[in-house]
């Protein structure tokens, strides 16, 4: 069987950046679970596992078009100190879950703090970093009807 749309594929993988830091990894874990078809992980490597099969081993490159796409200047922002609440101490890096214009849940990380302000920026962490994976497709099924009204496996 070969990964297609509507399949529940389960891969092992490595993830570094073109400096060969380890980002993310499987490795000694459970396989990663998705659903093929339903925009569950990024559209470069989605695309890349198609037509693949158990056993099939490979290496690629997705540049951030094909990721989470480049760094945008429209997701920092600088906001009222006061928006933070009751949180006494605000740190660089500490990360924050707010709404979009749209109503949708973000993570914004922290990137400066002033007496009044507070810098933070929703871009996502490897925004404009061409990722490379380390990919073994171990397992490949069809998916449920249910499954696939869910948009991800169970």
């Amino acid at each position: 069987m070969k990964i297609d749309k509507d399949h529940v594929v389960l891969l092992h993988y490595t993830l570094t950046n073109v400096q060969g830091e380890t980002l993310d990894s499987s490795a000694g874990g459970e396989p990663l679970a998705y659903l093929h078809g339903a925009k569950g992980i990024i559209p470069g490597l989605e695309k890349e596992l198609l037509g693949k099969a158990v056993g099939d081993h490979f290496e690629v490159d997705i540049r951030p078009e094909d990721a989470y796409g480049q760094v945008s200047d429209q997701l920092i922002d600088e906001v009222p100190r006061e928006a933070f609440g009751d949180i006494d101490k605000i740190e660089v890096g500490m990360q924050f879950q707010a709404g979009d214009p749209e109503g949708n849940a973000r993570i914004v990380t922290v990137q400066a703090v002033g007496d009044d302000t507070v810098t933070v920026d929703a871009n996502h962490p490897l925004a404009g970093q061409t990722l490379h994976f380390d990919v073994s497709v171990m397992a490949i099924r069809p998916a449920t009807q249910e499954e696939i009204e869910h948009g991800h496996p169970h």
